[in-house]
């Protein structure tokens, strides 16, 4: 019976020219927007690994210079794109590319390219996400608003019932056929898509992470459109007329996906307000400010001494065996992490609460829900931006190096050629012992390598929307069952 009912449907959708139509035109767009998004993807990695690598030729040339000023020197950390990019970017057009790295601070991200767009990017790019997420649901639609609508006018739907078809049947059937005519679109696009995936990614781990999340991306993308189909079936078993159900059900993408995303952004933002970037700094500088070297009578700072003294077994900072200015500094560096992470992690949580109303508003809107989804997924998401924190590193490599001495010792008095350089040659061995940093110094600082989140960390994460993508389409389906059994047999 259930066959039966399928092969119907197809008949009617291979008769139908407006549906092939359409068809093709989304086919079309689907696979240029995998097209754009693998020259997109090949293009800024290219464009990504030449910018590291100049930076890191410019860190290596800085020539000698004491740690601390080499530390503020400063280096650019890069953000690598995932290779699950090309079907959804996500919010990498927003949040930004680059971390300037630097002594004492912890920038956020810089070179947002969003900033250099044009007023037509406000209505999005085109990728393979925006055609799976907006284009096909409209696709399912045409298909499938007439399922029940349709067989009513006709007086059919009452002549199945009669002829002893169970309603249950009769649903799923019709579910299953818009679901195979679908799958004459989706089947080669994902095959297609799975194909530009094999060409732009390495093997190894790297390579099986990017397979299981694409695997756990399609199934994300069935979910959602299993969504939309029940939700379609279900209006056109509520609705008397075809046109009825049509009108209805395009208001309803209308919602979802233009109204249903702001709606929800503004009501996050209401109960759960982001400080502006000008409040955010100041309240870091205040607190920077409390433990300021250059404050007299600093308590911390004597602290810092008697216990450094104490440890080393001496009554005065010249008989140290270590540079005291070194590890002075990476005090203050470890202050200042803490520091920048209790302020970055108040307003990490301030997003994360503003992403569960977005999960919330996902149970009533499929889009919201897929979205957190596709991004989580794709490793587009805000999320994977906490990640990359190699500055910490840097300075440690750089304050250890003042601290013991085993860079070069200064013969700075004799090259000065300013004002400027005999001040610094006076300042600076006073403060690290006359330690120059050489380029073989600099080499020692690892080579910023971007380690990818783990996937059970993501699967946590989306889990909230995954479950979301699940119960609506049993939700709807139980939604469009109750529609048909508002209409007997005999009606």
């Amino acid at each position: 019976m259930i066959a039966t009912i399928v092969r119907k449907e197809l008949l009617e959708m291979r008769r139908e020219g407006r549906l092939r139509w359409a068809a093709v035109i989304v086919l079309t767009l689907l696979i240029g927007a995998l097209g754009l998004g693998v020259h997109n993807y090949r293009e800024t990695r290219s464009e990504r690994q030449t910018a590291q690598a100049a930076d890191r030729d410019n860190w290596l040339a800085q020539g000698e210079k004491n740690p601390h000023i080499a530390a503020h020197f400063g280096r650019y950390a890069i953000k690598p794109e995932t290779a699950l990019s090309l079907l959804d970017r996500g919010v990498n057009q927003f949040v930004g590319t680059a971390v300037w790295m630097e002594a004492h601070f912890q920038d956020s991200f810089r070179f947002r390219p969003a900033e250099d767009a044009t007023g037509v990017a406000r209505f999005g790019a085109l990728t393979a996400a925006m055609a799976l997420q907006l284009l096909v649901p409209l696709l399912i639609i045409l298909l499938a608003f007439t399922a029940f609508a349709g067989e009513r006018e006709r007086g059919t739907l009452r002549q199945l019932l009669s002829l002893g078809v169970p309603r249950r049947t009769l649903l799923f059937g019709k579910a299953l056929g818009v679901a195979a005519g679908l799958a004459l679109l989706l089947v080669p696009a994902a095959v297609i898509g799975a194909g530009a995936l094999a060409l732009t990614t390495s093997g190894g781990a790297s390579g099986a992470m990017t397979a299981s999340r694409f695997v756990l991306l399609l199934l994300a993308y069935l979910l959602y459109f299993g969504a939309i189909v029940s939700l379609t079936l279900a209006v056109s078993a509520w609705a008397r007329h075809s046109r009825t159900a049509l009108v209805a059900l395009l208001g309803l993408w209308i919602a979802g996906s233009l109204l249903a995303p702001r709606i929800a952004v503004d009501v996050a933002q209401t109960l759960y307000p982001a400080p502006h970037y000008t409040d955010f700094w100041a309240r870091i500088a205040a607190d920077a400010d409390k433990i300021s070297w250059r404050r007299p009578n600093n308590e911390h700072a004597e602290t810092l001494k008697r216990q450094t003294l104490a440890r080393y077994g001496v009554t005065k900072v010249e008989d140290l065996p270590v540079n005291y200015g070194g590890i002075e500094l990476q005090d203050g560096e470890e202050y200042g992490n803490r520091l920048f992470d209790e302020h970055y992690g108040a307003l990490y949580k301030i997003y994360d609460q503003q992403n569960r109303v977005n999960t919330l508003a996902g149970f009533v809107a499929p889009l919201l829900a897929v979205r957190s989804l596709s991004m989580g997924l794709a490793g587009t998401d805000f999320n994977r931006y906490r990640y990359l924190s190699p500055a910490v590193v840097m300075q440690e490599v750089v304050n250890d190096l003042a601290g013991t001495g085993r860079a070069r010792h200064d013969r700075f008095v004799t090259q000065t050629r300013s004002y400027f350089d005999r001040w610094r040659a006076f300042i600076t061995p006073l403060m690290f012992r006359r330690v120059l940093l050489t380029s073989a110094d600099y080499d020692r600082i690892p080579r910023f390598t971007y380690n990818e989140e783990p996937f059970s960390p993501v699967v946590r994460r989306t889990a909230p929307p995954l479950a979301a993508m699940t119960l609506l389409p049993l939700a709807l389906g139980w939604l469009g069952l109750r529609g048909l059994r508002r209409y007997p047999v005999a009606q």
